[in-house]
């Protein structure tokens, strides 16, 4: 598995093309006058790949350590779930 680079016209022209890379597991930074704006990564990607694609494109940056666990920030009263609230928010 590896990284294509290819500007905006290039991939807009073969766009199948480049979607059947990143099916076979390719990597495609997305290019404007020679800088990068975007990647296509494939969606079956492992979490260490996808962290590691993160930080190449500068968009995280991790110190490798585990995170301390740390109590809710906020508790539901009754029964709903947040999930439920929410739902009930956007409705």
């Amino acid at each position: 598995m590896g990284q294509i680079s290819v500007n905006i016209r290039e991939l807009k022209s073969r766009l199948s093309h480049y979607l059947r890379l990143t099916k076979a597991g390719e990597s495609v930074v997305i290019t404007e006058r020679g800088t990068p704006i975007g990647r296509i990564v494939p969606s079956a990607a492992p979490a260490e790949e996808r962290l590691t694609a993160m930080m190449q494109a500068g968009l995280v940056l991790w110190n490798k350590q585990k995170l301390k666990s740390m109590p809710p920030v906020a508790k539901v009263r009754g029964k709903r779930t947040v999930a439920d609230i929410l739902i009930e928010d956007r409705g």
